[in-house]
This record gives C-alpha cells, structure tokens and sequence, in this order.
C-alpha cells in the first residue's frame, strides 16, 4: 500500500505528515524528517484500526511518497506575511490533492470514519461523570467538557469555510458540549453526499479551503483530541 503525503512545516513548531488519499490519518515530528518516520507506525496503527471494524481498505506492506510540502506562514489582516502575534493569522496548508472534488467511494468511506471517529471519542468520555467533565488541568487551556466543545465548534467553523455552516450564526450553535457534537455532525454527514464531484475552491481570510481539505481536516481534529482526552485521562 503506498500512502502519498503532504507535509505541513511550521504548524506549532512542528510537521504533519498527512496521508492525502486516507483522512484520518496523521503523524507529528518536529520536522520533516521525524514526521515522515512517525508516519510509518501511525499508517500501521490507522490500518489496524480500519481492520477492527472488519474492513480491508489497507494492505500489510506500507510504502511512503512525499507529493508536496507546504510551508505554514502569517498574514497580517492586511493580507501581508507577518511575524507569528495577536494580529496575525496562520495559514494552513493547501495541497493540490485539495484541489480534487470527493469521488462518490471516498465519501462512503468517509462517513463509516466521521462514525467510527465519533463513537471512538463517546466511549472514551462516556462514564465520566459531570465533575470530571469539568476537571481542570493545571497545564491545559480546557477541561475535557471543554475540550468536546472545542471540537464541535471546530467541525462547525470548517464546514463554514466553505459555505455550508449549520446553525448560520455561529453564536446560534448548541452550548452543550455533546448537543454541539451531535448537531454539528448530523448537518456534516448531509453535506458531504451532495458535495460529490463538486468543484469548490474558496479562499477566506487568506487561507484556501475545499471540501477535501475541510474532510481532511475534520478527521485529524477529531481523533487527534481523543487522543489528547485519553491521555488526560
């Protein structure tokens, strides 16, 4: 199985080597170089993964291409690059494989990961209880209430990238951590049959987005903060 990936320098004082052709799966490093060699055990454990779910998407054999880098840089509201600061926005990487419009099979597949994703991440938190919900941690910006909240207001703000939020207003968005989750996804999984063969390409706040990149994107949030939960936990 050869996994092409896009590599993103400078995103937090590191690189993501993301697998463009398999949303979901991810590796960090503090390069380049660390995070292509973190991606090989990533792939094993994203394949082992699919398989307990009794699918067979992915082969034993793992191969790594590299297809682009894109190097993370600020931009002032000006639109001019800037210094990382209170005043400047980071822009994310673009990749070409961005540019493709979802095939009718890759958002089949996609909808099976956001389920199992999501159960992945209710299980984890699902026997705590409302004080641990709120549980503050002395080095971390939230409590896992906090946390949840944070990612259905993520998922929110993606499909806003690219023209299709639910609730419109994001102040109308559930405060509730888990109505949030479940109100923000239900909208998600209607929006992405449609956007089948689509060719959409937005660019907003200086930073470009399409339905590929916001499925990408999604994923990585998602799994990536139940990972950050578990290990709180």
């Amino acid at each position: 199985m050869i996994f092409r990936l896009g590599i993103e320098n400078n995103n937090d004082d590191r690189s993501i080597a993301w697998a463009l052709e398999h949303p979901g799966c991810f590796a960090y490093g503090k390069d380049s170089e660390e995070a292509q060699r973190n991606f090989l055990e990533a792939a094993r454990e994203y394949a082992a993964w699919i398989a307990r779910h009794d699918e067979s998407w992915l082969d034993d054999e793992i191969d790594v291409i590299v297809e682009q880098t894109f190097d993370v840089y600020f931009i002032h509201p000006t639109f001019e690059r800037g210094e990382r600061g209170e005043d400047t926005y980071m822009v994310e990487s673009f990749f070409l494989y961005d540019w493709k419009p979802l095939k009718p099979h890759e958002v089949e597949r996609a909808l099976r990961l956001l389920a199992w994703s999501r159960a992945d991440l209710l299980s984890l938190v699902a026997d705590l209880s409302t004080e641990k919900l709120a549980e503050t941690y002395p080095t971390e910006r939230w409590a896992i209430d906090g946390i949840l909240k944070h990612i259905g207001g993520a998922e929110w703000w993606y499909q806003e990238r690219i023209g299709y939020p639910f609730p419109t207003n994001e102040a109308d968005v559930p405060s509730g951590p888990f109505e949030r989750l479940q109100v923000v996804r239900d909208h998600f999984n209607s929006l992405l049959p449609p956007l089948v063969g689509i060719h959409k390409v937005v660019g907003l706040e200086g930073e470009i987005w399409s339905p590929r990149k916001v499925l990408r994107r999604a994923l990585w949030h998602e799994r990536d903060h139940t990972e950050h939960i578990r290990k709180l936990l």
